[in-house]
């Protein structure tokens, strides 16, 4: 199945995402939301009991449970148990907890908010928009980030088309592109600016957005008139586009600066 992974927000608390494409259908990390409705030092754990009470109980809810890998918060993938929307309507009965009725109207939203964005996909820009504007960013960035991701869109369809699988396959390439027009693997890249776990796009400034696309449009239009048989050489353009404005300006275009400007150029 094709999916597509992202974070929810419920009353500032993260809960993990994936849509899947072929079902259309949203799965939630249970983990996350046991932590937003139990508000437990160790939400594994609470799940762990809960979910052998329920398995001991011949309970059909969880014996259906699937797991997906899902980011972890040492950054690695790991597999996650989780639900869609029905499932977790029925595990909900089961956690005691004043957020539940507010938890099910937000899901309902969510599932809902995602029929009306099939039917018109703009309003995911529009959304995409107000969320940015409320974290502090500006407009003129936030237009470059949308941008940035319709790019990123392009390539990563053009490698499924090679035969380039989701994942591992992509996180490789993704790394030989960064590396070839900012010198620093993704890795790298996260730890020069002092990111954790927050998206490493959300924090690039205009400039690296710019060449970071500038190199992802470049692999695409190689691959889709060649056969490449590396990507090291599709972000040559960023590369040579970076040292000619960083020689004419002076300053280092990979910056451990953020977008909304907490720190100096």
């Amino acid at each position: 199945m094709t999916q597509q992974k992202t974070v929810k927000i419920f009353e500032d608390k993260k809960v993990r995402t994936v849509w899947d494409d072929e079902h259309e259908k949203w799965y939630f990390s249970i983990v996350d939301v046991v932590a937003v409705l139990t508000d437990s030092d160790n939400p594994q754990v609470y799940w762990r009991v809960l979910k052998k009470r329920l398995l001991d109980e011949g309970n059909q809810t969880v014996t259906n449970c699937h797991g997906l890998k899902m980011p972890a918060p040492d950054g690695k993938m790991r597999l996650t148990d989780v639900a869609d929307v029905e499932q977790l309507f029925r595990l909900i009965q089961s956690i005691p907890s004043p957020k539940a009725e507010p938890f099910k109207l937000w899901l309902a939203t969510i599932a809902r908010e995602r029929i009306d964005e099939l039917q018109d996909p703009e309003l995911t820009i529009d959304r995409a928009m107000t969320q940015y504007l409320r974290m502090g960013y500006s407009a003129g960035w936030i237009n470059q980030r949308l941008k940035s991701i319709e790019v990123r869109k392009e390539l990563t369809d053009e490698w499924q088309r090679r035969g380039v699988q989701p994942g591992p396959q992509f996180a490789t390439l993704t790394d030989i592109i960064t590396k070839a027009w900012a010198d620093k693997t993704t890795k790298e890249y996260r730890a020069f600016k002092g990111l954790k776990k927050e998206s490493l796009r959300d924090n690039m400034t205009n400039t690296e957005l710019i060449l970071n696309m500038l190199a992802e449009a470049s692999t695409k239009e190689i691959s889709q008139v060649t056969t490449p048989r590396t990507f090291d050489e599709s972000a040559q353009a960023a590369r040579v586009a970076r040292e000619e404005l960083e020689a004419s300006t002076g300053r280092r275009v990979v910056s451990p600066a953020s977008a909304k400007g907490a720190l100096p150029r």
